[in-house]
């Protein structure tokens, strides 16, 4: 009798079932966690192309949150997250951050001729 008890413990747990819907979202998610590898998509300036390489560090200073987007080459931009609508500016320097939202959940800063994609909660009416 006791050799039958793992047969039927066995028999009991049936065979696995994958939902075929959530392991294409799980796949999804992996490939653009890995797609992303922490870069941000970004164009320099004078380039049409946008492409992931640059990095995009959060730091929270006294002024409130600061986002440093730097290039391959060590060429960066610091950008001050608002809380008034108008989402960033510039942290430092004379020139301006222009801000437009291009998609929802997204978008496109532009300083000084080099252009990032970014994150962001995009209100209505925005």
């Amino acid at each position: 009798m006791r050799s039958l008890i793992p047969l039927i413990l066995l028999a009991a747990c049936g065979e696995a079932k994958t939902d075929p819907a959530k392991l294409a979202q799980a796949e999804a998610q992996q490939r653009a966690s890995a797609e992303d590898n922490g870069r941000i998509v970004c164009a320099r300036a004078g380039s049409s192309d946008f492409a992931r390489a640059c990095t995009l560090d959060r730091v929270a200073g006294p002024q409130g949150l600061v986002l440093t987007l730097t290039h391959p080459d060590g060429g960066f931009h610091r950008l001050l997250v608002t809380k008034d609508g108008r989402g960033v500016v510039a942290a430092d320097g004379a020139e301006r951050a222009e801000v437009k939202v291009v998609g929802p959940g997204e978008i496109e800063v532009r300083l000084g001729g080099d252009r990032y994609r970014l994150p962001a909660t995009v209100k209505s009416g925005a």
